[in-house]
């Protein structure tokens, strides 16, 4: 019997081959990417290159893995690199493989759309109605791109491997040094961070509904404080998070994705039928000095940036996929993504372009659309429909908890697995999740100037989205020197990069200018 990877496993001939012949047997369908299956088995049986396979009991699941070819020399670099992660069919992102076209688009649209979106109309204030239009347009494509680059890069037909995790595709390319450095904060951010402030604006809007119910002054004599009401609201956070893996949160994705284009189809309609207020201006707002002119014009451009989320989630989403040569999973992937990213422009545009048109430079800096609606439309507006759109953000901040939370989910299991070699007992699934919940609420609680710091912090993680797809094509498909998709890349590349260094240099004088209440374990 001879090796065909060194370590990992043994394959044994046909019958009336000889004996050097290297031989891996041919699955019965086509075959398949590096696919885990729907089991929480690991993917290979690992038997040592130096045991007789006669004495050895090898389980009947110890079939040969469907993602081996007759190909030869190029899938022995797939099966060696495989045995670096047989614990993928443990973790909650790729635990299960059967994910389609809706249920990417049910994830994509969850996580593409957040309260972030209603402060659009004051980006609008600082760039007025031509350049507003043309940078949220221009962002609005450039992130399509980035995430159309992603989709694409996710499986690779060289070497049969498929990055079910952004930090994986960007270590694998860069090397995981650089990948500490520049990814990791970054993509960790944008999942824990996310939901932070899901906490707080979900908790906070939990409040708000409750004193619309009650008429304004509460039912009882004793209202609950603002902790509290975070408190509430992560405990449901919690409590829906038990759910399994990324594939089983499908319909509280949709559920998702119907409530934020609720409360976004709501507030814009609301603010156009009311009406433009009176002494609406569209002039841009203008600085006494250059410098804070400047800033507030990149302050103005990194509202715009903020407003598309959800490409650290791309990898993850397509991992649930089955994916193999004849019918890859970026097909189904792309589809969805197309028609969740058109239901998104749908909100996002009426939402921009309504909201200024309706109040203009009126618009609150602080709360955007959300807080105009109850300081101007408060009292004119039925409290069915003031309390309807508060109950949609309240559902949508739970159910984007799960999609956000579940690669942290998916970071803490990993621990376990790679030591211990087992998948994670349920039992400590359950409290690995309680732990991140309460954990984030904690965080909300006790630094609750987080959200002062929110373009700070932000700068560093848009590269994620408008530059790092970029050079991972570059990187990794190689395209012709001078081609268009070179010169694409580059380009976007660099000003995505450079757009980083811009908000956090806003940031940062954001922040040394208007100053940052530190108040901890006080929130507002």
């Amino acid at each position: 019997m001879e090796e065909v990877v060194e370590e990992s496993s043994t394959i044994s001939p046909r019958p009336g081959m000889g004996s050097g012949a290297q031989v891996a047997s041919a699955p019965p369908m086509q075959t398949q990417y590096n696919s885990p299956s729907l089991s929480r088995k690991p993917l290979l049986s690992i038997v040592p290159a130096n045991t007789n396979a006669a004495n050895t009991a090898v389980p009947k699941s110890s079939h040969t893995p469907n993602f081996f070819t007759p190909l030869g020399s190029p899938i022995r670099r797939a099966i060696q690199l495989t045995k670096l992660d047989p614990q993928d069919a443990w973790l909650p992102i790729t635990e299960s493989r059967n994910g389609n076209a809706y249920y990417a688009a049910f994830h994509t649209l969850c996580s593409g759309i957040g309260i972030q979106a209603l402060v659009l109309p004051v980006a609008f204030t600082i760039l007025g109605w031509t350049w507003g239009v043309i940078s949220l347009t221009v962002a609005f494509v450039w992130q399509l791109y980035t995430l159309w680059l992603l989709v694409r890069l996710h499986e690779s037909t060289e070497t049969g491997m498929r990055y079910s995790r952004y930090l994986q595709l960007f270590s694998a390319t860069f090397g995981e040094k650089m990948g500490k450095i520049f990814a990791l904060f970054p993509v960790m951010y944008l999942s824990g961070g996310t939901c932070v402030a899901l906490i707080i604006v979900g908790g906070s809007t939990t409040k708000l509904f409750y004193q619309i119910v009650c008429g304004g002054h509460g039912c009882t004599e004793k209202p609950l404080t603002n902790v509290e009401w975070y408190l509430v609201f992560t405990s449901a956070a919690v409590v829906l998070s038990q759910l399994p893996n990324l594939n089983s949160i499908a319909g509280v994705s949709l559920i998702g994705a119907i409530t934020a284009v609720g409360y976004c189809t709501i507030m814009w309609l609301v603010s156009v039928t009311e009406g433009r207020l009176d002494g609406v201006s569209y002039d841009p707002i203008k600085e006494n000095e250059n410098m804070a002119t400047i800033f507030s014009v990149l302050n103005a451009l990194g509202i715009m940036a903020f407003a598309f989320r959800g490409h650290n989630l791309t990898l993850e989403i397509q991992a649930t996929m089955p994916s193999n040569e004849k019918n890859p999973s970026h097909v189904p992937m792309w589809v969805g993504v197309k028609v969740a990213y058109a239901i998104i422009a749908v909100c996002l545009f009426p939402l921009a372009i309504g909201g200024y048109w309706a109040y203009g430079h009126k618009i609150p800096a602080n709360g955007g659309m959300l807080t105009a609606i109850y300081k101007y439309h408060g009292r004119d507006t039925s409290h069915f429909v003031l309390a309807l759109t508060s109950l949609l953000i309240i559902i949508n901040a739970v159910t984007s908890f799960q999609i956000y939370g579940m690669p942290m989910f998916d970071d803490m299991e990993s621990k376990y697995t790679k030591r211990k070699k087992k998948p994670c007992p349920w039992w400590l699934r359950s409290v690995f999740r309680v732990m991140f919940g309460y954990g984030c609420f904690f965080v909300a609680v006790a630094i609750p100037f987080l959200g002062s710091l929110a373009g700070l912090i932000g700068g560093v993680a848009v590269p994620v989205t408008f530059a790092y797809p970029c050079f991972l094509w570059l990187k990794i498909k190689k395209p012709k020197k001078y081609s268009m998709m070179w010169w694409l890349n580059w380009v976007l590349g660099l000003w995505g990069s450079a757009l980083s260094v811009v908000l956090i240099a806003a940031g940062i004088y954001v922040v040394i200018d208007t100053g940052v209440e530190v108040s901890f374990f006080k929130p507002h």
